[in-house]
């Protein structure tokens, strides 16, 4: 019979905040990773979003959940644009292959996000720049 995987309580201010990868960002976006499950090819974050800040574009390979804790998330344009716009407290869920050309943050922000499965960053032809899923995640984070 397999193990149980074992339980792991992550206390978020005892971690350093580290840059975001600027070639998958822009604008100073920092993140603590807080958990990683190969099983599932799931990963969780928190990210950190000063104003002005956003995500280089990227395909969710798998679902995702998102809390929004603080700020506002321009998600796909915003609403005025056809996507939508979360507001602090607010929670969203992109479903497997949402596209976002673009997630922007027009004030400080903060959120926590839990991936199943990779994303893809992409450049605006929509091939490829980089996978990230649980095993680059940590790979960042441990570097």
């Amino acid at each position: 019979m397999k193990s149980k995987i074992a339980e792991e309580y992550v206390h978020i201010p005892d971690l350093d905040w580290i840059p975001f990868p600027p070639s998958l960002s822009a604008g100073g976006i920092r993140w603590k990773l807080l958990h990683v499950q190969p099983g599932h090819g799931a990963w969780t974050a928190i990210f950190d979003c000063p104003k002005g800040s956003s995500f280089a574009p990227h395909i969710h390979a798998g679902p995702g959940e998102y809390l929004l804790t603080k700020g506002r998330m321009d998600v796909r344009g915003g609403k005025a644009n056809g996507g939508e716009t979360a507001v602090a407290p607010g929670y969203g869920f992109e479903c497997s292959g949402a596209r976002h050309d673009q997630t922007y943050f027009p004030e400080d922000s903060e959120f926590y996000m839990t991936f199943l499965g990779p994303l893809t960053f992409i450049q605006p032809d929509g091939s490829p720049i980089a996978v990230v899923g649980w095993e680059q995640a940590q790979g960042a984070w441990n570097a």
